[in-house]
């Protein structure tokens, strides 16, 4: 069987877990310029405001996205090619690159074409004093050393900014199918996992607290997630527990995610609060794939299915629209409920946009390069 001829079927509750993902991500997003706190929707829970400990910690949806990355593309290779030393490199990286890079590449010629109409939001800024190119911060996510280039000049443009974590999975597909060749043994391969797995925790500790955030943006602040989804899913063929026991697995992991997400602001809790999630989101994806059907029928929930799809398009754009709302509607002169539409607006245009996207380009130029290079 070829390549393209290789089906996989949708899982879900994988699709619900995107899904709660992006939208931890948009609400931070949106949070961090558009204060809550003046709401009608604000009220103090244990000396905290409800949409303070609602927003604050949006980076763990993008834990949750590594999760999801290191797992689906485990559990691709091993049933495209059998075993991971079976993997075609060449075959992984145009369809990784089928699959990520056209939607970026249309996200940096949209945020040049409006930075150069000098549209703040869209130009590169100065935030430490540091002086950048557009130019490199082009190469950066070109060449997927954004999140580095955050570390050592802050957030340049806040537009691209997002693309830091789209950095750390870019290095994670360049050196997946070469780590898997290179230690051929799945165990080797594990190894390499539990690795990452120790180490994050300790570089993170190392950077404890800096302003640069180099505890969240660092390739060695993240793989721990992408490993912890490599793991799963190898162990998930070999795992063979009752409905029961992975009800019960599930139920805990989800109470200690939501435990982590609202103890704290993961700044302070990043050394092992972000180890917990990730190693909590392996446990609720192992535990969803073991108990549900797969393509399960239609249900009331399916939008919420959809646009967990689209999640990395919208993930992509939705701070062109956060931008072009700051263009219109100053932060700092922007109060109360006026925030309350304006996040319901960029809810619906970041998901519509999204799925415009996936729908019209990303999709259809993802099936014609691997139609076109991959072998048959």
């Amino acid at each position: 069987m070829s390549f393209n001829q290789v089906q996989f079927k949708r899982y879900p509750s994988i699709d619900s877990l995107r899904f709660i993902s992006i939208f931890l991500v948009l609400l931070h997003h949106f949070n961090i310029p558009y204060k809550l706190l003046d709401t009608s929707i604000s009220f103090q829970v244990f000396g905290e405001h409800i949409t303070t400990l609602l927003a604050r910690n949006g980076n763990y949806g993008v834990t949750m996205f590594f999760v999801i990355s290191g797992y689906l593309i485990t559990s691709h290779t091993l049933k495209r090619w059998g075993t991971l030393d079976q993997i075609n490199i060449r075959d992984f990286y145009i369809s990784r690159f089928s699959r990520i890079m056209p939607t970026m590449i249309l996200l940096i010629c949209l945020v040049n074409l409006l930075g150069a109409f000098e549209l703040k939001p869209f130009m590169t800024q100065a935030p430490n004093g540091i002086i950048v190119a557009q130019s490199t911060v082009n190469l950066a996510a070109l060449s997927f050393w954004m999140n580095i280039l955050i570390i050592e000049n802050g957030w340049v443009n806040y537009v691209l900014g997002v693309l830091w974590s789209l950095s750390v999975e870019e290095v994670f597909y360049l050196t997946f199918p070469l780590a898997a060749l290179f230690f051929r043994k799945q165990a080797l391969f594990v190894l390499l996992c539990l690795g990452l797995i120790v180490f994050a925790p300790y570089f993170r500790y190392l950077h404890y607290g800096e302003e640069s955030g180099a505890y969240l943006y660092h390739y060695f602040s993240s793989f721990d997630g992408i490993a912890w989804g490599c793991i799963a899913a190898l162990l998930a063929p070999r795992l063979h527990l009752s409905h029961r026991i992975w009800s019960a697995l599930k139920a805990m992991a989800i109470a200690v995610m939501v435990f982590i997400y609202f103890s704290g602001s993961i700044k302070d809790n990043c050394i092992w609060g972000i180890s917990l999630f990730a190693c909590s989101t392996v446990l609720v994806i192992l535990a969803s794939v073991a108990n549900e059907p797969l393509n399960a029928g239609s249900s009331r929930f399916d939008w919420v299915r959809n646009i967990g799809k689209n999640s990395y398009e919208i993930y992509l754009f939705h701070l062109v629209i956060l931008g072009l709302f700051k263009l219109f509607y100053t932060p700092a002169l922007t109060q109360g409920n006026i925030k309350l539409l304006l996040l319901l607006i960029y809810f619906v245009l970041a998901i519509a946009l999204g799925g415009w996207i996936a729908r019209y380009f990303s999709n259809p130029l993802n099936q014609a390069i691997r139609q076109l290079f991959i072998k048959k």
